[in-house]
């Protein structure tokens, strides 16, 4: 029997080992979280183990294109990591208390395929699957699969697959989205080149009603911006979403997506993404070019859509402004700090002085950047005095 999948349901823990930057990390982790750590920390790629879960499950995706869509093996592994180890990622799924455990590790064989190690899953601290079994053991080919990707062979997991199957990232570039020749035919693409046939593929009732939320908070955000709608050319059938600005002419003046700024696609994207799905929502660096009084309603919103939905979002962000809200707590904020044996990976609140620093009173942004910042960044500069 399979159990239905609550939708409070969010990654409670992340533990990786020779994944990219990091060597080694476990982390528990909130309904909202931001990471925060200087460029080229892992910030990405720590989202990344999160999509990759998605993609072992994903229509057309599986254990072997996740790898290889990655390139490889040897780029996944930790540069850092001692000779051959294992790739590990492992997470805890739950909603105040344990429901689901999937542990997934992995190397590559001499002709550099990719190749299973172990896989193992638990609910509620009960093993339901480990791997290699016995016949694995008999047909080790067998080992260029997940169980959790394979229908005919995960129903008693089944609700774990769909978790990973519901999880979103979004990292929308505008001119992708301008450009309808760009689009290539790749669905959910997470760089926005297919954002406007998403939409369109939205069924009419819940893609007028999104809209119609979008435009009202849009309106705030752009205030020359009075209306917001979808329209398919006559001629050629592309999607186009287009808004009526307000203007010297009584009807003002209708503006398609190439027009509109990066800022208002931008936060188009995400506004869709906050109303489109309800598993966890992986965003980077949602700041850019958005203005700091919007990127500071960001983390409100954030909580409003877990209060009414349970749904988890983790974010990326350099954004002094994204950390302003008072109500983030240090638990909320990961860190991520390279070292010359990766990065290190920690929850705010048990760092140092931070506690004790954002209680006396310093406020939470200068506390945690400080503690990111790259350390000689002051000297950063092309010509000499």
């Amino acid at each position: 029997m399979v159990v239905k999948s609550s939708r409070s349901e969010r990654f409670a823990r992340l533990r990786l080992a020779n994944w990219r930057n990091f060597i080694q990390a476990d982390v528990e982790l909130e309904g909202r979280v931001f990471l925060i750590g200087p460029n080229a920390s892992g910030k990405s790629n720590l989202l990344d183990a999160f999509r990759f879960l998605h993609d072992l499950v994903g229509l057309g995706g599986g254990f072997q294109e996740a790898i290889l869509s990655r390139g490889g093996v040897s780029k996944l592994r930790c540069l850092a990591a001692r000779r051959y180890p294992d790739v590990e990622i492992g997470v805890t799924i739950g909603n105040g208390k344990t429901s689901w455990e999937y542990e997934l590790s992995f190397s590559q064989d001499n002709q550099r395929r990719p190749i299973i190690k172990r896989e193992i899953v638990r609910r509620a601290g009960e093993t339901v699957l480990i791997r290699p079994d016995s016949d694995d053991r008999a047909d080790p080919a067998r080992l260029n699969q997940t169980y959790i990707e394979q229908v005919n062979v995960n129903r008693a997991f089944r609700e774990l697959a769909e978790f990973f199957r519901s999880v979103r990232y979004l990292h929308l570039v505008p001119q992708l989205v301008r450009d309808a020749e760009r689009y290539i035919g790749k669905k959910q693409d997470p760089f926005g080149s297919d954002f406007l046939e998403q939409v369109a593929r939205t069924p009419d009732k819940t893609r007028d009603s999104r809209l119609r939320r979008i435009g009202e908070a849009l309106k705030i955000a752009v205030p020359q911006l009075k209306d917001l709608r979808f329209y398919r050319d006559p001629a050629r059938g592309t999607p186009h979403l287009r808004g009526r600005y307000e203007h010297w002419r009584p009807k003002g003046a209708w503006q398609t997506e190439e027009q509109f700024s990066d800022g208002t696609l931008r936060l188009l994207g995400l506004l869709w993404s906050v109303l489109d799905g309800s598993g966890p929502l992986l965003l980077e660096e949602p700041e850019l070019s958005l203005h700091q009084e919007v990127v500071r309603s960001l983390p409100q919103m954030f909580a409003r859509m877990q209060r009414r939905t349970g749904r988890q979002v983790i974010v990326s962000s350099h954004s002094a402004d994204l950390l302003r809200d008072e109500g983030i707590g240090l638990d909320e904020v990961i860190l991520l700090r390279p070292y010359a044996e990766g990065t290190s990976v920690e929850v705010a609140s048990d760092v140092g002085q931070a506690k004790e620093l954002v209680e006396g009173g310093v406020p939470l942004p200068e506390v945690v950047l400080a503690e990111t910042r790259p350390p000689r960044s002051n000297q950063l500069a092309l010509f000499g005095d």
